[in-house]
């Protein structure tokens, strides 16, 4: 009898621990996932100032526009700095998607006046640092799907019998997606020039 709660016990805490080395596992990888968006929303970050700068030439008459540019390119910075402190965080991350969305908008309106402006258009230096920008765009957009595939797979894990008796018992919280609200956050800004 002895023997029976004895190999009993040892299954129990075996149990327990894979499915604790699982989710570690499984949460450092969403972790590692939301790095490379983190890498490619400092690129991004980076980029405006220089946009802004070149543009500032040319359109002298928007300043608000441009003061707005980076305002939101300031708060999406801090945004994304709280997040990577702890990609789980559902408030960080939520901050982090209001953010980007105020920039793109922001970025939005700057492409549209730069319409206006034709020598801005033929800029050298703008239509590299435009052709940078989308390629990160498109970095961003990347790196995001692997950070959601990791987290829908920790979730997953978190939810699932038996493995939720080990999440709940040691605190594993639920993780937030890196997810766009409406259809036109969805879209990255028009770039052309």
């Amino acid at each position: 009898m002895i023997w029976i709660l004895l190999v009993l016990i040892v299954l129990v805490g075996l149990f327990f621990m894979t499915a604790y080395n699982r989710l570690v596992k499984l949460r450092e990888r969403y972790k590692n996932a939301f790095s490379q968006i983190d890498v490619q929303l400092k690129r991004r970050y980076d980029l405006i100032p220089n946009l802004v700068e070149i543009a500032k030439g040319y359109m002298k008459h928007e300043r608000e526009t441009l003061e707005a540019v980076i305002q939101a390119r300031n708060q999406a910075s801090r945004a994304e700095k709280q997040v990577a402190q702890d990609p789980g965080n559902p408030e960080a991350m939520k901050g982090l998607v209001g953010a980007e969305a105020a920039l793109t908008g922001s970025l939005g309106k700057l492409f549209a006046l730069s319409e206006s402006y034709p020598d801005l258009k033929a800029n050298q230096n703008m239509m590299q640092l435009q052709e940078e920008l989308s390629s990160t765009e498109s970095r961003i957009a990347f790196a995001r799907q692997a950070f959601n595939d990791a987290v829908m797979q920790y979730n997953t894990a978190r939810e699932t019998v038996p493995t939720n008796i080990v999440a709940n018992a040691f605190n594993f919280r639920r993780a937030e997606l890196f997810e766009l609200e409406s259809e036109e956050e969805r879209k990255a800004p028009e770039i052309s020039f």
